[in-house]
């Protein structure tokens, strides 16, 4: 294929596409392909999203008054439990990974497909499997002990589906490794020629730091979750301190994962924005080496800092002072990025399309969540503020506000080359300013409740903090209306939208060389790769152009 043709200047001949190329329901449920997998897992998570949606949206309006006005206690409790369950392990965990992982992985790297397709479908399967099993357990009865399934309450003396959630999270977590180890066997023996480690993508090693926690950490959950379904239906003494089980043994085992399975979900988010940035400030990523350490050092010392939520749970003094300073240590990584990023717009020719500003968004909305997180580093700070409102608003300023930012950034940047159709960019930049508004109208006034002694958990609070809790709702509706945007745009463009070039940003990376919507194979044949995924961002270079750079894209 010549330059020119590479440089975007001719049209591709017309192939056909992953999208029609095999259109019936029997070719997509038995796909192998990737991207197919991709849009599988795409359609599921959103389904769980609007499902912990519409628990939370019941929260809420609950909270609008202090005396509890529209359930009980119990009913409460299932509410939130809900909520959690299934926003993390159904939809946070899995979805810039498995989604935009899948989708980009071999595209990003020169490959036809993932090292081992029919392990990627499987995991898809567990994933339903593990949904059916405990959206079954929060519906037909519902759990009552939140995301965590703290024992010994959880293992013996809740009357809830506690074994079927349980369960649920189990398998899911096999699919979680399954997506790991295929994405890590991808990453070594798929590379195209030419791309050497450090000239991956930042997305890819994003990826890549993530699949190393989910293939090393989430054997730990299982492990702590099946403990928990033993001591349930058998008996065992393991967590009952009444019969010799140690409570506090769960607690180490399960966030021994779960603080390595927030990275799950923000590395990955921070690969996305490592992509749009020096896309839309038309420069080079600032630092690119610092970028990859900082990922990887992310990923390695958050295996270290699990004791930093049990400040409170009697561990020795000297245990949570060593927890404590690996807590501030970790911050240094994302002190990094951050600073990266912002010197990668400094002087740079910044754009502001839809994409940009939920990168932004993200920026600013991790920047507050882990400054706060410093302060519960704080053993004494953090002992005040513990199983207060300020920890659900540090919780959900990363996970949330960091992560579905990221996740509707990558969506809006990729969804040409996903679909081959654009959406309203008008739309899309209001949706991208109201989450941001929205986000913040929720989540700030939980940081003064928290600090000012309000508990999470209650649906019952004192008259004094109703003020907080009425703008916290109120904020929570903004930002309901601001996920369903979306929602309403992108479904009408699949129709309606004007048809995608196959570079439409101008950006970089072997995956804007190819069609929109690609082939079923990615590529006609194996891409070339000679140089590093930002080195021709160039300042002058007008936004929708595309740049020089796609001849790093030689075809042999």
């Amino acid at each position: 294929m010549t330059d020119a043709l590479l440089a975007g200047e001719l049209p591709l001949p017309p192939r056909p596409d992953y999208l029609r190329h095999g259109a019936t329901v029997r070719s997509w449920l038995a796909t192998t392909d990737h991207k197919r997998i991709a849009i599988l897992y795409a359609v599921t998570i959103t389904v769980f999203f609007f499902l912990g949606g519409a628990a939370i949206t019941a929260v809420r309006l609950e909270l609008f008054q202090p005396n509890g006005w529209l359930m009980n206690s119990d009913t409460y409790n299932k509410l939130f439990s809900f909520h959690g369950i299934i926003m993390v392990w159904f939809f946070l965990v899995p979805s810039i990974p498995n989604t935009f992982g899948n989708f980009l992985l071999p595209l990003m790297i020169g490959a036809p497909d993932v090292a081992f397709p029919r392990l990627n479908l499987f995991s898809w399967y567990l994933t339903i499997a593990a949904g059916a099993f405990t959206v079954y357990a929060l519906v037909a009865g519902g759990v009552d002990t939140g995301w965590t399934f703290y024992t010994p309450y959880s293992s013996m003396f809740s009357n809830t589906h506690v074994f079927a959630a349980a369960a649920g999270v189990f398998i899911v977590g096999f699919a979680s490794i399954a997506t790991g180890v295929n994405f890590i066997a991808t990453t070594h023996m798929l590379r195209a020629p030419g791309m050497t480690w450090f000239r991956l993508p930042l997305f890819v090693w994003a990826i890549y730091a993530t699949s190393l926690i989910m293939v090393l950490a989430t054997p730990v959950l299982a492990i702590s979750l099946l403990l928990v379904i033993t001591e349930r239906v058998f008996g065992l003494p393991i967590f009952d301190p009444a019969r010799g089980g140690d409570p506090i043994l769960f607690q180490h085992l399960f966030w021994f994962y779960s603080h390595p399975a927030v990275y799950i979900m923000v590395l990955p988010a921070m690969g996305v924005v490592s992509e749009i940035i020096p896309c839309f400030a038309r420069r080079r990523i600032f630092g690119y080496d610092f970028m990859v350490y900082a990922m990887l050092a992310i990923a390695g010392i958050g295996f270290f800092v699990w004791g930093h939520h049990m400040f409170v749970s009697g561990q020795s003094a000297l245990a949570s002072l060593v927890f404590s300073f690996l807590s501030f240590i970790i911050a240094v990584p994302s002190a990094i990025k951050v600073f990266n990023w912002t010197a990668s717009l400094y002087r740079g020719q910044i754009s502001f399309e839809s994409p940009m500003l939920y990168a932004l968004g993200f920026v600013g909305l991790f920047t507050t969540g882990g400054l706060s997180g410093l302060f519960l580093a704080s053993i004494p700070v953090d002992i005040h503020v513990t199983d207060t409102y300020f920890v659900v608003a540090h919780f959900h300023y990363i996970m949330v506000g960091g992560s579905v930012s990221a996740f509707f950034a990558g969506l809006h940047f990729w969804w040409p080359k996903v679909t081959g159709r654009l959406y309203p960019e008008s739309w899309a930049k209001f949706a991208a300013i109201l989450m941001y508004a929205g986000f913040n109208m929720t989540f700030l006034p939980q940081f003064v409740a928290g600090y000012l002694g309000m508990p999470r958990r209650y649906h019952t609070y004192p008259a004094e903090f109703q003020i907080y809790n009425v703008m916290s709702s109120a904020g929570a509706a903004v930002l309901a209306i601001a996920y369903l945007l979306p929602l309403g745009y992108l479904t009408w463009s699949l129709f309606y939208g004007g048809k995608a070039a196959r570079n439409p940003w101008g950006a970089t990376g072997l995956e804007w060389t190819t069609t929109s919507p690609p082939p079923p194979k990615n590529f006609d044949r194996q891409p070339r790769v000679d140089r590093g995924p930002y080195d021709y961002h160039a300042e002058g270079m007008s936004a929708g152009t595309a740049p020089p750079q796609m001849q790093n894209a030689r075809e042999i």
